[in-house]
């Protein structure tokens, strides 16, 4: 069973950045970062495997950055100059296999407990 702990949530004026972590307890081939606002679906933000393949949300290239330290078998998010509509719930989800939807929430087996990250304007 894998286990996931999401860490580095917080609140932040727009413009602000903030850095989330997520440690697993096993090394896992697919990582991603997913969020979900209150009244919405959950959606994809950034994925990563372990082969270095990344994938980016529309909404956050260029302000966003993952990365994994494999070593460690923790995942990384840099969120620089966010906006309020980046304010959700954020949550770490892993996989073991490869799936052609490498950034769908159904497509990941394990999921942490979340943290939140709220931007205010």
């Amino acid at each position: 069973q894998v286990q996931l702990v999401e860490s580095g949530g917080g609140s932040v004026q727009a413009g602000g950045s903030l850095r989330l972590s997520c440690a697993a307890n096993s090394s896992i081939y697919r990582m991603g970062w997913f969020r979900q606002a209150p009244g919405k679906e959950r959606e994809g933000v950034a994925a990563i495997s372990s082969t270095g393949r990344i994938d980016y949300a529309d909404s956050v290239k260029g302000r966003f950055t993952i990365s994994r330290d494999n070593a460690k078998n923790t995942l990384y998010l840099q969120m620089n100059s966010l906006k309020p509509e980046d304010t959700a719930l954020y949550y770490c989800a892993a996989d073991p296999r490869w799936s052609v939807a490498f950034m769908s929430p159904s497509s990941y087996m394990y999921w942490g407990q979340g943290t939140q990250v709220t931007v205010s304007s």
